[in-house]
């Protein structure tokens, strides 16, 4: 079959199939690109001569910016529980290199994502090409390389015949829960146009099981025993309990063994947050209840956690706890020296829940007690009469039931992972692998192709809405309808505090003119960000009030068109960090807000375990 580089690879996307657990899903959903020059004639022709609109194999969305079109397919990809994905393309040059960012947080997420950069030309024929980077050391070099450490599999597709072997490994690793990540392909642009003749099997129908590993018998037994040691058992709940769909068997473990649950952000709602074992959010954005806990544990069963900085509060949290760490991947399963049970998260508490053991009854009492307690405090942030920030929250977790809540970075992921009420788990998607600002609004379109049933609410802060909001344009030109509250407090309120924190005084984190003496302290900017997103063609209303914020979200979620809620809050916070997190402070310094901010690090690094 004669096609070009090109034609054959969208061919061949149109026809791969993921199947777990007896269901099928199309693997590549579409592709999200911007043409240039290194991609229009290759890739921008196949789609065009394939058919790229929404009920062709392979639908074709403009994106507004390469970075947030991975946002995109990473959102969709979470959504889908690593199911299906989206592939990206993107022309040579800065086109290409806009990718990185989005190639890690998906990376770091554990996400699967294809990414079809432009590249310059295999043959050489025209080089310097516009937006090449040239180095002395080698002319086979290109940006493109900058994605290769960020990609769990890279390849550069210099001849024709090299294309099927790489489709074949892009897959495969798209496809393994333990190895998922950004996959990139180069695509040299005269190779994108170059004809080949293609074996037809080539373009068969091919389904990609995503397999779910059972525990080893022997590491079972060793997990076992550790199990029945334990009398103050905690299980730290991780984004791995939702993409195995584990959820009912967590819940079914917590209750039949008396084991309290905590969650990580990736794993909140894994348990819905009036489950009699519920403990809440756990690490230095935890809950009183959750954190409590965990110093006082004798085993942290992790189950698919990666045990990031904040889920072990700088590994200050878990006292003297042993570690049971059940994960799809090795690397992972060995963190903080525990006990490895490498095996999907579904089949590994299956198994374990067969073991007849049981955690002690005072400690399970004590965890319904704390958590009780705590919700009787978020009860009480929720209901302030000021629009604070977690009255905010507190109002739009009232109104979302049924929906979906995006976020990713500022003050608001530690708000959502203490207070909000999970009531299943798919309605919080917060992303706080990467914490990348610019995520909320490309990914929460990512969430809503991916669940078009379910209501998205996005929370922006005003700092990642001015670094990326420009897919709101793409939101409405494809008809998908998002809420997005926009809270705006004219600056980087989470940094702001975080400087203060360390005696940095706030520098550079509050949207202000350049005062008299030269510092960044003059009368704030004259800013409308409700304008800007009316510009790109949503639909806006203005809150300031608990009310107004009421009656605007249900305004928002009766209407068919993406709206803007724009709300500038008043100074408030609920309850506070309840455990530390380790960043460095001055050592030295002339500042006495440093200096004491260095005592009190110094105090709280001494509590640090090693891990051996």
């Amino acid at each position: 079959m004669r096609l070009t580089t090109a034609q054959a690879l969208v061919r061949f996307l149109a026809n791969q199939w993921s199947e777990r657990d007896g269901a099928e899903h199309r693997l590549i959903a579409g592709v999200l690109g911007i043409f240039g020059h290194g991609n229009v004639a290759g890739i921008g022709q196949a789609l065009a001569e394939e058919g790229a609109g929404t009920g062709d194999p392979l639908p074709y969305y403009l994106a507004r910016n390469e970075q947030a079109m991975v946002h995109t397919a990473v959102g969709y990809a979470r959504t889908r529980r690593r199911l299906s994905t989206f592939a990206c393309t993107a022309s040579i040059g800065p086109g290409a290199t806009n990718l990185v960012t989005g190639a890690a947080l998906a990376t770091i997420n554990r996400l699967p994502v294809l990414l079809l950069p432009g590249d310059i030309f295999a043959t050489r024929a025209a080089g310097p090409v516009l937006q090449e980077l040239e180095d002395p050391r080698s002319y086979d070099v290109s940006v493109n390389d900058s994605l290769r450490p960020l990609s769990r599999f890279f390849d550069r597709i210099n001849r024709p015949e090299q294309l099927p072997s790489a489709l074949l490994a892009a897959m495969r690793v798209l496809t393994d829960p333990a190895e998922t990540g950004a996959v990139t392909l180069a695509l040299p642009q005269d190779v994108q146009a170059e004809a080949h003749d293609w074996p037809e099997e080539l373009f068969a129908r091919r389904v990609w099981h995503v397999p779910r590993p059972v525990p080893e018998p022997a590491a079972l037994a060793r997990a076992v025993e550790l199990l029945r040691e334990s009398r103050r058992p905690l299980i730290v709940a991780g984004g791995g309990v939702k993409y195995s769909e584990a959820w009912t068997e967590l819940a079914r473990f917590a209750e039949n063994h008396g084991v309290p649950v905590g969650e990580t952000q990736a794993g909140k709602g894994a348990l819905p947050y009036d489950h009699p074992r519920a403990v809440g959010a756990i690490g230095h954005t935890g809950t009183r209840a959750a954190d409590t806990l965990a110093r006082e544990a004798d085993l942290v069963i992790g189950v698919g956690t990666r045990y990031t900085d904040f889920t072990t509060a700088s590994r200050t949290l878990f006292g003297q706890a042993r570690f049971l760490n059940v994960n799809v991947t090795a690397f992972d399963a060995a963190k903080n020296s525990g006990l490895m049970l490498v095996a999907d998260a579904r089949a590994a508490l299956r198994a374990l829940d067969e073991v007849d053991w049981r955690a002690d009854a005072d400690w399970t009492r004590r965890a319904t007690t704390l958590a009780t307690a705590w919700q009787a405090e978020v009860g009480r942030a929720y209901a302030g009469t000021e629009l604070t920030q977690p009255v905010a929250l507190g109002i739009v977790n009232e109104l979302a039931a049924g929906g979906v809540v995006v976020n990713a970075a500022g003050s608001m992921p530690g708000d959502l992972h203490r207070l909000w009420r999970a009531s299943d788990p798919e309605q919080y998607h917060v992303e706080y692998g990467y914490s990348c600002m610019g995520y909320e609004i490309a990914g929460g379109l990512g969430v809503k192709l991916g669940a078009p049933e379910r209501e998205v609410i996005v929370l922006v802060g005003d700092g990642s809405y001015l670094m990326m909001a420009q897919e709101i344009a793409t939101a409405v030109q494809e008809g998908v309808k998002l809420v997005i509250v926009l809270v705006d407090n004219q600056g980087f309120a989470s940094i702001g505090n975080l400087s203060e924190s360390v005696g940095a005084r706030r520098l550079g984190t509050a949207y202000r003119a350049r005062g008299a003496g030269g510092e960044l302290d003059g009368a704030p900017l004259p800013l409308d960000l409700a304008v800007n997103a009316a510009s790109l063609g949503a639909d806006v209303l203005r809150a300031d009030t608990p009310e107004s914020l009421r009656a605007a979200l249900v305004k928002a979620k009766e209407s068919a068109r993406t709206t803007v809620v724009h709300v500038e809050p008043v100074p408030g916070d609920g309850p506070g960090a309840q455990a530390w997190w380790d960043v460095p402070v001055a050592e030295v310094s002339a500042l006495p807000e440093a200096r004491a901010a260095r005592a009190r690090y110094d105090e709280a690094k001494r509590d640090q375990r090693s891990y051996l």
